[in-house]
């Protein structure tokens, strides 16, 4: 039977047309569109299994079995391990170290007594061996394989049964029926789908990890985030130690959840105490840095928030956010302009948070307001102080919650003092609670102006 005629499809965005186009009428982007052709049967063994229509009641839950990978930050973004059936996918910026985090998650689970297939397209095993000794891996569990055939990983994975497969990459492998390149959208998205469906039908977990564009998202171009059940970053500057995992979908937990690495001679380690990475190391307090105690997943990270202002030298001020919501903060400036007096309307402003977290909780609104007063009166804050509250169009700083665990984690990191949105939460362990009702109370808490800019803020 002739296939049927194939239509073609962007390798940005996706976008489908009866014929190939020069650029595409989406993205703009130009000589992106591949033939999408129709994929051939699926053999045996490769789709999963249909369940039969009945009643929802009637359906029984199945319970999720998990294993560890022994990373607790792993296992924290994951949402506490491995599940047998799901498929997850890793992406990252070249060299940033995912095949690294994940040889050494393959090692750990290993050890753990659990069949382990490491399946890798881009290197030969005696280069994943050469990676694996340098990092300690030798676990006699730990099968590992290279090619880019997928009908022959999937012959090694029925035939190992192994609890955990790993494909480095996606990218790499190919199916030799379909007429197109390893890394084609039609390639990528046909493997990623039979893997996954084996995955679920073999009941092991499947790890793939993935390339990503010039945007920072997984190649492909999102057709991989759909197939699978859950999608992990590696982020982080390759000439810096350390590394953030985050979750950007996750079927099995929370994706607000994001692990934290430091990169060392034996390979990527959890940091024990994350919030130290995202405060700043400087002993003295200085202007525009203020510290808030922020929720990320289930963790309190107290983060370091820094503002600069400066006079604007063109007709429209420039405006810059990392880590911040570029529109709170653009209501934050209204906030203090038109209640607290402060005239910011022509200042450049630029507003960062430490470690490259992003504050998504209205939470961090004090923090950050606090941080671009700073740095526009040249007062500083003090740096034994940590803030937490939410800011209203009135300037009145609002409850946020849960305030106790902000609290104590403040303590533990040393700080003296806390202002909160209201009264009724308790101090001890050496720090002391101030409730805080306006973002005008908030403003007195900085410190005296220093000299030599008197003449540019009266």
């Amino acid at each position: 039977m002739p296939r049927p005629k194939p239509s073609f499809c962007c390798l940005h965005c996706g976008h489908s047309a009866s014929k190939r186009l020069g650029r595409c009428p989406t993205c703009g982007e130009w000589n992106c569109f591949e033939a999408d052709l129709a994929p051939a049967a699926d053999p045996a063994g490769w789709a999963v299994g249909r369940d039969r229509v009945r009643p929802l009641p009637d359906v029984p839950a199945s319970a999720e079995e998990r294993f560890p990978s022994g990373s607790r930050e792993i296992d924290r973004v994951l949402g506490g391990g491995f599940v047998r059936g799901s498929a997850v996918l890793v992406g990252g910026d070249p060299g940033v170290g995912k095949s690294t985090l994940m040889l050494q998650a393959a090692e750990r689970v290993a050890r753990a007594g659990k069949i382990v297939l490491y399946l890798s397209g881009e290197e030969s095993a005696a280069q994943v061996a050469m990676r694996a000794r340098r990092i300690g891996a030798a676990a006699p569990t730990l099968l590992v394989g290279s090619g880019t055939n997928l009908v022959e990983f999937a012959a090694e994975i029925a035939a190992r049964r192994p609890d955990l497969v790993i494909i480095d990459s996606i990218q790499t492998v190919a199916l030799p029926e379909i007429p197109s390149i390893p890394g084609s959208l039609t390639q990528v998205r046909e493997c990623a789908a039979r893997l996954t469906g084996a995955a679920k039908t073999a009941g092991h977990a499947l790890v793939l990890i993935g390339h990503v564009t010039k945007e920072g998202s997984v190649a492909g171009p999102r057709t991989l985030e759909h197939l699978v059940d859950a999608v992990l970053y590696l982020e982080g500057d390759r000439l810096q130690d350390y590394r953030l995992l985050r979750g950007v979908k996750n079927r099995f937990g929370s994706t607000g959840e994001i692990g934290i690495f430091e990169m060392s001679a034996i390979g990527l380690t959890d940091v024990a105490n994350p919030s130290r990475y995202f405060l700043s190391r400087s002993p003295v307090a200085l202007p525009g840095v203020v510290v808030t105690p922020t929720l990320v997943g289930t963790r309190t990270l107290l983060v370091d928030v820094q503002a600069l202002t400066t006079k604007t030298g063109y007709g429209t001020p420039a405006r810059r956010a990392n880590g911040v919501d570029a529109t709170r903060l653009a209501v934050l400036l209204a906030v203090l302009e038109k209640r607290a007096g402060l005239q910011i309307s022509g200042e450049d402003v630029f507003v960062a948070t430490a470690g490259g977290v992003k504050l998504e909780e209205s939470s961090s609104d004090l923090a950050v307001a606090l941080a671009v007063a700073s740095a526009f009166l040249d007062r500083e804050f003090p740096h034994d102080t940590a803030v937490v509250g939410e800011i209203g169009l009135g300037g009145e700083i609002r409850p946020c919650g849960p305030l106790e665990a902000r609290v104590e984690e403040a303590a533990r990191l040393g700080f003296r003092r806390v202002l909160v949105p209201g009264p009724g939460v308790k101090g001890g362990h050496g720090i002391d609670v101030e409730a805080v009702a306006t973002i005008e109370g908030a403003l007195e808490r900085l410190g005296p102006q220093r000299a030599q800019r008197t003449t540019r803020r009266a």
